[in-house]
Formats: structure tokens, sequence, C-alpha cells
């Protein structure tokens, strides 16, 4: 089965999922305040439907375009651009007869049912498959980082202690952590056990965004010995597995690419290692190849994450925290986007069927519908004509004033909002479309 086929496959029906339940959110205030739904339709039924069917005042269907769905309900000017009632006098069960107050529970419908969604996905993993975390203990080498870190005193072989001075759960946050929240400060135990608390900039985020440093810290690999050649330099000098070389020519290492650009770089015939063999610290001098090598191979570490398991009220609570801190986190980094940088990593249905695993996988799946739930209720949010957003701007507006705006007025607003959002659907697909062409 083909990755496209399986991350397409859950997208479609994540989205599907999303959009109904969404559409719902609106159906169900407008009934309650006895308000006529006309249509109800998951995706966009342009000139032709895939199905539909009228039960009672409601026709229900697919469209053919999956661009999202809606309910068309009566009396309000929407993405159908029907303004044909506004040349008739309201009727008490349209949208536009309600009181505002009734309108923009109407509208906030959608919105909310998505951020409920995402927290009852979110607590819905928690409590049956709990949390996988990576803790120092899982990466007993500490971090490798990357240069934009290190002038803050960070250092290969840190582990992480504390942001902010509160225990990190899992530390493989840390990246996360710096990008997106207002990090002051970081405890870190370096290689050599000493503790340090290390002052962070405030715009240490934006550094890690223009540098495309995004992940500065990653598992360091030790220099432990997995391989001996046959005939080899290291074998005449009785090296082993698991040896842990600690220096070369009494230079002190503590991850693998430093032994082999010292040996590579060596000027003499041989080297000079000090290794960790069970406790014991041994010196071995050892011939060099030709080609300044002495025949090893690197064991690969095996990360074992630490996996949690919450009750049903520890999972209440951490599918609260969750959806709570996704979405602060997407809030944090949208500000990213109206920068020049930004706009280019715009993304489409490509880059939001890549948030899905490769294989077909519920936890992800679930994890990642989660996510996308509380972004499109953000997303709707914004105060653009022809989202939700728009209409609760306008709403609000009539509340404050009083006074509602004019109905030309709103289906300019509505008009131009749908232009706006088509554009940007199709600049995020083209930029999609690009980086597929253009890696």
């Amino acid at each position: 089965m083909s990755l496209f086929f399986i991350k397409g496959s859950q997208l479609l029906l994540s989205l599907s999922i999303l959009i109904v339940l969404h559409e719902l959110g609106h159906f169900i205030p407008a009934k309650l305040f006895k308000t006529r739904v006309e249509k109800f339709y998951l995706f966009f039924d342009i000139k032709f439907s895939l199905f539909k069917k009228k039960i009672g005042e409601t026709e229900y269907g697919i469209g053919w375009l999956p661009l999202g769905g809606y309910v068309k309900i009566a009396g309000m000017i929407d993405e159908s651009m029907d303004t044909e009632h506004l040349n008739k006098d309201p009727e008490p069960w349209e949208f536009r007869s309600k009181p505002a107050w009734q309108r923009l529970i109407i509208m906030l419908g959608g919105v909310t049912v998505n951020l409920i969604l995402g927290f009852l996905i979110y607590m819905m993993v928690a409590f049956i498959w709990g949390k996988t975390i990576i803790t120092n203990e899982d990466l007993p080498g500490g971090y490798e980082v990357a240069e934009i870190m290190k002038p803050y005193g960070f250092k290969d072989g840190d582990k992480i202690l504390e942001v902010n001075g509160n225990d990190l759960e899992n530390i493989a946050d840390i990246s996360k952590y710096l990008f997106l929240r207002n990090v002051s400060s970081v405890k870190v135990e370096h290689f050599d056990g000493k503790n340090e608390i290390l002052t962070i900039p405030e715009n240490i985020g934006v550094q890690m965004f223009e540098t495309g440093n995004m992940l500065p810290f990653t598992a360091l690999v030790q220099p432990i010995i997995d391989s001996i050649e046959p005939n080899s330099p290291a074998q005449k000098a009785n090296l082993i597995s698991e040896d842990l070389i600690l220096s070369v020519n009494g230079t002190s290492i503590i991850k693998w690419q430093d032994f082999t650009k010292l040996v590579k770089e060596s000027s003499s015939k041989s080297v000079v290692l000090d290794v960790k063999r069970k406790g014991r610290v041994i010196s071995k001098t050892i011939s060099l190849r030709d080609d300044n090598t002495i025949g090893v191979g690197l064991k690969i570490p095996v990360i074992t994450p630490t996996q949690l398991s919450f009750t049903m009220s520890e999972s209440i609570s951490r599918g609260y925290q969750k959806a709570y801190w996704t979405l602060l986190d997407y809030v944090s980094q949208f500000k990213y986007v109206f920068s020049k940088k930004g706009a280019s990593q715009l993304g489409g249905f490509a880059s939001i069927g890549g948030l899905f695993p490769p294989t077909w996988d519920w936890r992800g799946f679930w994890e990642s519908t989660a996510l996308i739930s509380i972004i499109l209720a953000f997303m709707n949010l914004l105060p653009i004509p022809a989202l939700d957003g728009g209409h609760v701007m306008f709403l609000l507006y009539e509340l404050v004033s009083g006074r509602k705006p004019n109905d030309k007025f709103m289906e300019y607003a509505q008009v131009f909002g749908f232009f706006l959002l088509m554009s940007l659907v199709l600049y995020a697909n083209g930029n999609d479309v690009y980086r597929a062409i253009f890696g």
C-alpha cells in the first residue's frame, strides 16, 4: 500500500470527522433556537453533489470538492452567496430574525466543538495509550548541541534538568519550549557532572526560525565500539566491543564524531586511546592504517523511551493540558506566518497529510486529528469574513453598538473573505507543489 494512499486516506477520514462535527456545532444550536437549516453538507457541492437526501426541512449531502463543508442556515449571508432572501421581509425562522446573542452562539458552535473534540481525543489517547517520554536516563550520553545554542552556555553532553525553574517531564520537548514558550532559564547538568542555570534570550525562537535550526538538541552518539575488523590495528591492540573511548592522544572526547575526526587528522603513525572497560580505564597505543583508520565500528545507540500510564481522572487533566498547550503553541508560532520565510513555509493538504503516520496507526491518527481540530478552531476564529470569526466580529459589533451592519456591506465582505480564503488555499497548496518539485 503506497505511502500516498495511507496518508491520504487518514487525512480524508480525519477531515470528514472534523467537518461533520464542526457543522453539527452550528446545526444543533440553530435547531435549538428554531432556526431553519436548509442544507447540511460534508464537502462542497458546487454544481452537483455525490449524494443528497432531504429529511424534513434540511437537505443532507456529500459534495465532490473536499475543501470543507457547510450548513446553509436560512436568512444568513454565508459561503453559498445566496442573497435572495434579502429581497423579502425577515421570517421568524430565519437567522437574521434571531437576537444577536443567539446568532453569536450559533456562529461559535463549530469552534467550540473543535476545541472540546481536541480535548476529548487527547484525554482518550492518554487513557488508552498513555504517554511516551524521553528522560535523562534514556539518554545516557546527553544531548549533542547545535552551534546556535553554544553561545548561551550549552555544551555537548548536557542533560536538561529544569526549564524556568520547573522539571521537564519529557526532555525531548526542550526544542519546542525554546521555540514557542517564553523560556528565560534552563538548568543543565554538563558532561563533567556540574550543574548550571543558563540564561536564555527572549528572541531565541526567532533565531531558531531564521536559521532553520528547529531541532538544536539531538541525542549524542557516544564513542562506544561495537565491532572490530579482523586483523585490524584495533584487534591487534585488543580493543573489544563495548569499549568506551575517553580520549585520543590526550584530548578528551564525548562523541563519536570527535573520535573519527581526531584519528583522521592525526599526523603520526599511531594514536593513544584511553578507553573505559568494565569500570577500568585502559590506555592503548594503536597503529594507524594508511587511510588513518583503526578498524572499529560504532555502536548505534538504541533509545528506549519511558512509557507513562494514567487513570481516568489523570487522563482528564492530561487531555485538558495537552489541548490547552497545543492551542497556545499554535497561536505562538502563528506570528511567524507574517514573515517572508514563514509565508514560504505555509502548506496545504499535502502538508496536513504529512502530520499522519506512514503506516495506519490509530494512536497517531487520533493525535493528528486532535491537533488539526484545534488548528481548525483557531483558524475559524480569525476575524476574516467568510470564516466563523468574521461573523463573530460583526455580531460583537452589533452587540456593542446596537446596530446591525448593512446587508450590502455584509454581502461584499463575504465575497471579499471568500476570495481571500481561496487565494490562501491556492497559495498554500502551491507551496506544497513547489516543494515537491524543487525540494
